[in-house]
Order: structure tokens, then sequence, then C-alpha cells
């Protein structure tokens, strides 16, 4: 079996992670840091703004059974690619809209959903997600792991993280039937 690997980013990883965990074929969801320039990232530096990094998610997924592609179309579903450095009243650079890829094979699939989209008329901002060739990937602390699954009767989870998932459920029906 071959393994696919995404990193991803759409505001707090703790929204994508309870997104993609629930997905077949996805393996494995990490939260974590990338795409900044600090060498030794934490919650509380990444949060401060201050180390480039965003939040992301780093997901080992069967190319079997679910695309790169489906990933990418479900990340655009469950955040606003058009708010720079903003998702909901989650402000700065580490909540921007970033896919990072490991090859001209994953830039070009992002180029053309980013297109599809755009043609699409989905929104009537443009899309601002950035794509970057991806660097060292960072896990967050443990704490981080399993949040909403942890802690699903939360305010946050219920008023942000919840949607989100239910969003994803309605727009993705088939992928997530097992």
């Amino acid at each position: 079996m071959s393994q696919g690997l995404a990193v991803l980013g759409g505001g707090c990883f703790w929204c994508l992670e309870a997104v993609f965990q629930q997905l077949p074929g996805v393996t494995q969801v990490t939260s974590g840091y990338a795409g900044g320039d600090h060498p030794e990232p934490t919650y509380h530096l990444v949060c401060g703004g201050g180390t480039g990094h965003a939040e992301v998610v780093r997901i080992s997924f069967n190319p079997e059974i679910i695309s790169y592609r489906s990933l990418l179309e479900i990340l655009f579903v469950v955040h606003d690619p058009t708010t720079r450095n903003r998702q909901g009243a989650d402000v700065g650079k580490q909540y921007r809209s970033i896919i990072l890829v490991a090859d001209a094979e994953q830039r070009a699939t992002a180029e053309d959903v980013i297109r599809a989209l755009a043609t699409e008329g989905r929104w009537s901002d443009p899309v601002v997600t950035e794509i970057r060739p991806l660097g060292a990937f960072f896990p967050a602390e443990p704490e981080h792991d399993d949040y909403y699954r942890r802690n699903s009767s939360q305010p946050y989870c219920q008023v942000v993280i919840s949607p989100k998932v239910m969003k994803a459920h309605q727009h993705f029906t088939s992928l997530f039937v097992d």
C-alpha cells in the first residue's frame, strides 16, 4: 500500500484534525506547525504570531481510498480561503489558508483545485490560499492531539468545530460512508 501525505492549514488545527480524522483512507492526522522560519515553534510562540508558522495538519492517507484532490476539496468546504490571515475569530498569520506541497504533482493539483473554485464562483472574493513547498513540519504538543474527540462538549468545539464537521459530512456524504 502506498502512503500519501498532505499538509494543510485553514485556521485552527483542532478544526481540521476533527474533520480529516473521520475520513476512510486517512490513517493519521497530526496537528502541528509549518510554513515559517522559527526552528523550535511552540503553541505559545506560534499563537504570538512571530514565527511565520501556520497551524496545520499533516494527513497520512491511502490514495487508493481517498485522493489528495478530495482532501483539498474538503479543505475548501470547511474554511474560508478568501480571508487573509483569519478564520472567524482567529486572527493572525498563524491561521492563514495554506497548502504545503511535497512535489510538483501536489502543486499542480492544488493550483487546479483553486482554478476550478474560481471558475465555479463559490465566493465573491478571490481565493488567497498560499501554496508553498513543504519544509519542516513540527508536531504540536501532545495536548492538541485528538482535541475535538476529547473535548467535544466544550463551547468552542460545539460552536466552531462541530459545524465544520457537519458541513464536511453534508458536502461529502459518500466519502464518510465506510
